[in-house]
């Protein structure tokens, strides 16, 4: 890790997020001259540390453009690669970097970009453009290693704070976060990146640099060890009361509300399980192009997901997180938060008038919508039309905090504390894994019956589909809808498509069909074929990659792009 860049971004900031819980927890003697050293000496300073460390280093610092956290910004690049939002601000290659190579109409007409993505994130991929604020691929890396050092920090203080009750608990309790938060760190850069850095040390401005950079599958590796060395560790909980205690201070009280709160044990390694059979699903190819259930891709930075694969997935899917299992969230309170109500989430950043919002709702997200279904009619409306002459025209505005449909799924709020943010695994998700991983191993009505309790459970009120007698590939397409409008503004969406050989060139095997693409005339195309021809993992940002050269044979720079 390079001591200029990413390794110098210090934890102490976090040393004063004790406020973030509503509470004053730490003395920190001269707030001029903080050190963690100096302050985090009891077990108060080691929650400050630990909570802000997460919050406000991984998910908060550096990530001020036209949003203002890791939640508007890396996922919502995530959202624009997936096409399921469109965008014309010219901030940080928002309205660049999920634009297609080219669109073919119905009739034929064919139109094509004049500045293709991979061409963008490279020719902006300096650390001149991530001084202007212009490289889109520098935040996730920026944020991921932070969250990372944070931790690799907090476990170096554990042993030297005097606990009181049951100190093994406590300790387990502490222990467990950083190793979760450590694996969340590392799914997020070798599932984002085509290679990265293991740091397991404290990185700081007089630390070595290290250029042994692995392949992203390597380090999907290291996350799944920190995944399970969470689950071993909190088996080591043998007080309650004092875990809870712990566990109830490091999550900010404001994000126990709803899908959030202090989870028990069980629950947290049913978490850990979702995270571990996704780490698997999104970093493998399973193509669906369309309609074709056997289609392969030619040319990628990952290999098929095999039999064995899809038996994992099931497994882990299986001791995932169940309905009413409290989950990680985050809510944006008025103040001391670490995302805005207004601008923090890629959802807010969609909430309102298409014309005057940020980012705006996709034709290719609602033609997913079954006719009928709730979510659609509880939160978008078409009395405006958005016009940009390439792909990015829509009729849809999403509602700010819905109709008011009893029961029925909310996709976006700028109101203080309302929109929730799942910052890992869901119960949708895991369902939703759970009826992947059964329709490919043949158990359709299995696997559809799963896609019902989404849909169910988000109050869609829509006629099931299992049962149905569907083939393989019309289950797969009923999963695939549902995965595109369930789990939209998780992180995911981008990941989906590649994994399934959409975002990849149609010359390879890859592109979308079937699309619906209106033009700025009114026209209103709805088989339209994209050839989108993304990077399926982006090159190391330069602000590491050329302070902080390779000294492996590992490659910074996506070779098969």
């Amino acid at each position: 890790m390079n001591k200029n860049k990413f390794a110098s971004l210090v934890v102490l900031i976090a040393v004063f997020f004790g406020t973030i819980a509503c509470k004053n927890q730490l003395d920190v003697g001269n707030p001029n001259e903080p050190t963690v050293d100096q302050n985090v000496i009891t077990e108060s300073g080691l929650i400050s540390l630990a909570q802000g460390g997460v919050y406000i280093n991984g998910f908060y610092n550096g990530d001020g453009w036209l949003g203002d956290s890791y939640f508007s910004l890396p996922w919502g690049y995530n959202e624009l690669m997936a096409d399921n939002l469109g965008a014309d601000a010219s901030n940080n290659q928002v309205s660049t970097i999920g634009v297609p190579d080219y669109i073919v109409y119905d009739d034929g007409t064919k139109v094509t970009n004049s500045s293709p993505s991979i061409g963008i994130i490279r020719t902006y991929n300096t650390r001149a453009s991530t001084g202007a604020s212009n490289n889109p691929i520098y935040y996730q890396w920026l944020n991921m290693y932070a969250l990372n050092n944070a931790c690799n920090v907090v476990l170096t203080k554990i042993d030297g704070i005097t606990f009181t009750g049951d100190a093994a608990t406590k300790a387990n309790t502490f222990k467990a976060w950083c190793y979760w938060w450590k694996g969340y760190a590392y799914a997020s850069i070798g599932s984002m990146y085509y290679s990265g850095l293991i740091i397991e040390d404290v990185s700081g401005a007089n630390s070595i640099p290290n250029g042994n950079y692995v392949l992203h599958d390597v380090i999907i590796d290291k996350s799944n060890e920190y995944f399970k060395l969470a689950a071993t560790t909190l088996d080591g909980i043998t007080t309650t009361s004092d875990y809870q205690e712990v566990l109830g201070q490091l999550i900010p009280e404001f994000c126990q509300v709803g899908n959030g709160g202090v989870p028990s044990p069980e629950m947290w390694k049913r978490n850990i399980n979702t995270m571990l059979a996704r780490n698997i699903l999104i970093n493998k190819l399973a193509p669906f192009v369309d309609g074709n259930p056997n289609a392969t891709i030619t040319k990628s930075s990952t290999s098929a997901m095999s039999t064995s694969d899809w038996n994992d997935v099931l497994t882990y899917a299986t001791n995932g997180i169940k309905e009413g299992d409290y989950v990680f969230t985050g809510r944006s309170p008025a103040n001391n938060y670490f995302f805005s109500p207004s601008g923090g989430t890629a959802a807010a950043l969609t909430t309102g008038i298409n014309t005057s919002a940020t980012f705006r709702i996709s034709e290719r997200f609602t033609q997913n919508f079954k006719e009928g279904d709730k979510r659609f009619s509880n939160n978008f409306d078409q009395t405006t039309t958005y016009k940009n002459s390439y792909s990015f025209t829509t009729r849809h505005s999403m509602i700010d905090g819905g109709n008011g449909q009893a029961g029925v799924y909310v996709y976006g709020s700028q109101t203080e504390g309302e929109y929730e943010v799942f910052i890992a695994g869901s119960y949708e998700e895991n369902a939703l894994m759970l009826a992947e991983a059964n329709i490919r191993l043949g158990n359709t009505d299995q696997g559809l019956s799963y896609v019902d309790d989404v849909r169910n459970y988000m109050g869609a009120g829509i006629a099931p589909v299992s049962g149905k007698g569907l083939s393989l590939a019309g289950a797969l397409t009923e999963l695939v809808k549902e995965r595109r409008v369930a789990l939209i503004f998780r992180g995911l969406s981008f990941y989906d498509n590649r994994r399934w050989g959409w975002t990849y060139d149609i010359a390879n095997g890859g592109g979308s069909y079937g699309n619906t693409v209106v033009t700025t005339g009114g026209t209103v195309y709805t088989n339209a074929t994209i050839n989108y021809n993304f990077l399926d993992y982006w090159d190391v940002p330069a602000d590491e990659s050329e302070l902080n050269p390779s000294t492996s044979e590992v490659a910074t720079k996506n070779p098969n792009f």
